[in-house]
């Protein structure tokens, strides 16, 4: 017998109910929950109380609080879109349940659902939708970018070449239509699953009979709510058109709509949003009627137009109209992919200039290249940060980052490329007691000093693999020597600091690695700042821990009570935290993507961190995708890797400055008219300075950016390419070289080998008037290890960003290739000289090491250099320079330094080329002309006596040095060279003192 309870019809058996708590079980588990509640949000509400501090420190409280509050709306938006339909959905389920509803039996498991769920109807009504709701709106709240874009957006400029659209609809507003309705999507769904469940649970979905029974009611909701669906579906499908400028189907070739895309998924895009507005019409009319067939033939109308329609039509179309002409086919769509993908990545203004690639020159032609030939950089800034530590480190708490940089400065008159480094703190080093807490965080607190080596020098001339030489000129300014001085070699000077203590660096990164500085208390051990001095604080960085409130804070943030209980903290105390520069302008800029390399500069005599920030897309019409990580992946060690997010547009609009001893972060316009840029200094106004306030020393000291030079060299090695049949084909294209110094690098066929990095060097190229400072690389033929072009981008404020390309003749014109990197590299590697030194080298106890391989425009031709480093096997060891290779054309020289052999390949006195650098500003020029050296004895012209031993002095020097070649003896080269280099001297004054003796000295080339 059936009975009526509540509104359901159920069995006489009392239902099954959830079993009960007592009343101490139920106070429990709200304890237990309050304490898990109070963990979950405690923690956060912390970490929002710590971040709430920093942006206050740094003056950029706005920042935090537009985040915030952008969140928060996002959260409740969402979540009472998704949460209240559901909620919604589930009150009409619920208030349209039959009033009787049939059971099975006596162990029908839905009658006791619906006997639990009707007992506890508030807690299933409300919580499920509550808990939806959340999880929705903790999902949508990290979207916040995409909101502030839409309502910020600006225009561009300029339009696509399909709908004539601004470029700005496509990266503000496109991105955000598409997010809304991915969420109208996902609330629409939800909801038609609640009401599927619940009319299943209370008897409007019977699944008993033949081909089961469903009620009025629930027809008519679930009806309703698959019309909006496809009613959105039709929204989509017409924003959908404007998707199809990012199409992938022509990928990797290009990106963008294609032939088949504006032929034929266009054209069925609008056909389906006609027919899905029909089947929404369609399903809202099956919600009055009795039966479902209208919809039903809505359905299937709707799926046969999608696979007619939508997939096959494109898919003949694109096999036997496209596919055997796609070469005429596609021409329109991959001339609008060049012409975007310059414009979105900058590569609209590149100066394109043909170059010889000649394999020959003569010293002449050499030395005239004065602005190169002076500034060729021997330090590696990838190999020496062991050898800065050890050498100019001192105390074991400082430290180098593991890749030091390269920066330009002006010492003396002469502008010169110089290897400069931050010493900082290095609490990885701290040894013993130095690492107790007190040490580790309030005595060792900071670096000091900024440091500085000529890229072109060493110390002196190396003789052989043992000597005590081959080491980097470095000059440190830190709070003993501000300027240098007294810590450099003879006539040696650094660059004057007015204040070297550094709290800020790139060792700081550790979230653990704060330090509590600036307190006066009597227990305060004061920090260290030189072995007889300590120092106290007196700068504005720093989060004041002075009251127990903020101690409270920081001792639960970072789990360490001695911030809470030391007496060593006390008034004036500060503590510092989030110190690497890179984490600071991230979190005060979080929509800007950062260059993994941070470097330093001395500004205005303070040490200032420079970071370069990017401004990016992924939907800029017809650009091409670049995956960030993998295009700027190179061989370099200690930089920030880019996650391989995918972009199609980037723009460095932003420098970043760090003050190394107060923490302050500024921001810097370059491009004050770059729309995403101007969008998000609407987001944020104030935050980013206009280009105008930029110091001219600060200016003077920006670089291309590395990670932008990536991008743009990956790209231009296919989109210099004008002609789209010619794109098309690929047979124009270019490769990125692998580095050969690199493991595998050498091997064009081994797997994961590393591209070559991009060199900065201070150099003139052809077209210029001076050296600049530059970012440079090779680039080879496509697959192929010849050189085709070499390409360069100005850092010279003058022209800034200017990119050049030295373009080589191409095979096809019968002109003679011109070695690549890793050719150079391999005829390094089998040269005699250099592969009897590798079995000194190779030995037990030294390990050598290759530096950059440079490649520079001399001549009409290239010049490579490369530094030989080498390193004892053990564990203070660090790198020396050991030997430098050159090549020319098919010449190689292999010297103890640079002017050696220079001498080799050009002939004697070509090296003097390299030691006589140009006056700042000053035009280079070229220097006098000298005789061609031969192979032939001199006359000596009269009976000079000196001059006739200083020849007879070459030509044995000279035989020394082939036997000594010959037998492989390095002891006997190096002693043989240093004789022959004395000889030199002395012919060159005994001719001096000789005015009439005009003949040339014999070739110091052994063979002549």
């Amino acid at each position: 017998m059936l009975t009526k309870t509540g509104a359901c019809a159920v069995a006489t058996r009392p239902p099954v109910s959830l079993p009960k708590l007592s009343r101490r079980s139920r106070i429990l588990l709200i304890i237990a929950a309050v304490i898990v509640l109070a963990l979950l949000l405690g923690a956060r509400l912390l970490d929002t109380y710590v971040d709430w501090l920093w942006f206050g420190e740094v003056g950029a409280r706005e920042v935090f609080t537009t985040q915030v509050v952008t969140r928060i709306i996002l959260f409740f938006a969402v979540g009472l879109l998704v949460g209240g339909a559901l909620a919604v959905s589930l009150m009409i389920a619920y208030r349209t349940r039959p009033v009787f509803v049939p059971i099975s039996g006596a162990d029908d498991p839905l009658a006791r659902y619906r006997s639990a769920i009707v007992a506890r109807i508030r807690l299933f009504g409300v919580g499920i939708p509550v808990l939806t709701g959340l999880i929705a709106g903790l999902s949508a709240q990290s979207d916040w970018q995409v909101v502030q874009l839409v309502l910020n957006g600006t225009s561009f400029g300029q339009t696509d070449p399909e709908f004539g659209k601004d470029v700005g609809f496509y990266a503000f507003d496109l991105p955000f239509i598409n997010w809304l309705l991915g969420w109208l999507f996902i609330t629409v769904v939800i909801s038609f699953f609640g009401a599927l469940i619940s009319h299943y649970v209370f008897g409007g979905i019977r699944l008993a009979g033949k081909g089961g029974q469903l009620a009025g009611p629930t027809r008519a909701q679930l009806a309703i709510t698959v019309g909006l669906f496809v009613l959105l579906k039709a929204v989509e499908y017409f924003f959908d058109r404007y998707n199809l400028l990012l199409s992938d189907r022509a990928y990797p070739l290009f990106i963008g709509a294609t032939y088949t895309d504006l032929n034929a998924v266009l054209p069925a895009k609008l056909i389906l949003l006609c027919i899905s507005v029909i089947c929404a019409i369609a399903f809202f009319a099956g919600a009055f009627l009795r039966n479902l067939q209208l919809p039903a033939i809505a359905l299937v109308l709707l799926i046969l137009s999608s696979i007619l329609v939508g997939v096959a039509w494109p898919a003949i179309l694109d096999q036997f109209s496209v596919k055997p002409n796609a070469n005429e086919r596609e021409a329109t769509s991959i001339q609008r992919n060049m012409d975007a993908t310059r414009r979105a990545y900058g590569l609209t203004d590149v100066q394109y200039q043909p170059y010889a690639g000649k394999s020959d020159a003569t010293p002449e032609q050499i030395k005239s290249d004065n602005g190169t030939m002076s500034n060729i950089r021997l330090l590696d800034p990838n190999i020496l940060s062991d050898t800065f530590t050890q050498r100019v480190g001192r105390e074991n708490f400082y430290g180098f980052p593991a890749k030091l940089d390269i920066d330009r400065y002006t010492v003396g008159g002469v502008a010169q490329d110089y290897i400069v480094a931050a010493k900082e703190i290095k609490t990885e080093g701290l040894t013993g007691n130095q690492t107790s807490w007190i040490n580790k965080h309030l005595v060792y607190t900071h670096g000091n000093g900024f440091v500085v080596a000529p890229a072109n020098t060493i110390d002196r001339a190396v003789k052989d693999a043992n000597s005590d030489g081959g080491y980097p000129i470095a000059t440190t300014s830190d709070t003993q020597n501000p300027s240098g001085a007294g810590s450099a070699a003879p006539g040696q000077t650094g660059i004057e600091v007015k204040e070297p203590r550094i709290y800020y660096g790139e060792l700081s990164a550790a979230e653990s690695d704060y330090a509590i500085v600036g307190g006066t208390s009597g227990n305060a051990p004061g920090e260290y700042d030189t072995a007889t001095d300590r120092y106290t604080y007196k700068g504005s960085g720093g989060v004041p821990i002075d009251n127990w409130f903020n101690r409270l804070a920081f001792a639960a943030e970072y789990g360490e009570r001695n911030i809470l209980f030391s007496d060593a903290i006390g008034d004036n105390s500060k503590i510092m935290y989030n110190r690497d520069p890179r984490d600071r302008v991230s979190k005060i800029a979080p929509w800007l993507t950062l260059d993994g390399d941070p470097y330093p500069a001395v500004v205005d005599g303070k040490i200032q961190w420079i970071i370069d920030g990017y401004t990016t897309l992924n939907n800029f019409p017809y650009a091409q995708q670049t995956q960030l990580g993998a295009a700027t992946n190179d061989s370099l060690n200690g930089v920030a890797r880019q996650a391989n997010s995918s972009i199609n547009y980037i723009r460095n609009s932003v420098k970043a400055t760090v003050d190394a001893f107060n923490g302050s972060v500024k921001l810097y316009s370059i491009d004050d008219k770059e729309p995403v840029l101007n969008a998000w200094e609407k987001v944020f106004p104030g935050l980013v300075k206009p280009s105008s306030e930029i110091s001219p020393d600060l200016r003077a000291h920006f670089r291309y950016p590395e990670d932008l030079f990536k991008i743009q060299r990956e790209l231009l090695s296919r989109y210099h390419v004008s002609n789209p049949q010619e794109f098309y084909s690929q047979q124009a294209f270019w490769s990125v070289p692998q580095d050969p110094t690199a493991e595998g690098g050498s091997n064009p066929a081994a797997a994961g080998a590393a591209n070559q990095p991009g060199y900065y060097v201070l150099a003139d190229t052809p077209g210029q008037t001076k050296p600049t400072f530059q970012l440079t690389s090779s680039l080879t033929g496509l697959q192929r290890q010849y050189l085709a072009s070499w390409m360069s981008v100005s850092s010279d404020p003058a022209d800034y960003g200017k990119i050049r390309v030295l373009q080589l003749p191409s095979a096809a014109t019968g002109a003679t290739q011109v070695d690549g990197p890793v050719q150079v590299q391999n005829r390094f590697q089998s040269d005699s000289r250099v592969a009897q030194d590798r079995t000194l080298f190779n030995n037990p106890n030294v390990t050598p090491i290759y530096g950059n391989l440079i490649t520079l425009p001399v001549a009409d031709g290239f010049l490579y250099v490369e530094p030989v480093y080498i390193r004892q096997r053990n564990q203070n060891s660090y790198p020396q320079l050991a030997r430098v290779l050159v090549s020319y054309g098919p010449k190689v020289g292999y010297g103890a330094t640079l002017q050696e052999a220079l001498d080799q390949v050009f002939g004697a006195g070509t090296g003097e080329a390299t030691t006589t650098p140009p006056q700042a500003g000053q035009p280079t020029s070229p220097t006098t002309p000298t005789t061609t050296p031969t192979t032939t004895p001199p006359n000596t012209g009269g009976g000079n006596a000196a001059l006739d031993r200083a020849v007879a002095d070459i030509q044995s020097a000279i035989a020394k040095l082939k036997a000594a070649q010959q037998s492989g003896n390095f002891t006997d080269q190096g002693a043989a060279l240093a004789a022959l280099d004395a000889a030199a001297k002395a012919y060159e004054a005994a001719k001096t003192a000789a005015p009439g003796t005009s003949t040339p000295p014999p070739s110091t080339q052994p063979g002549g």
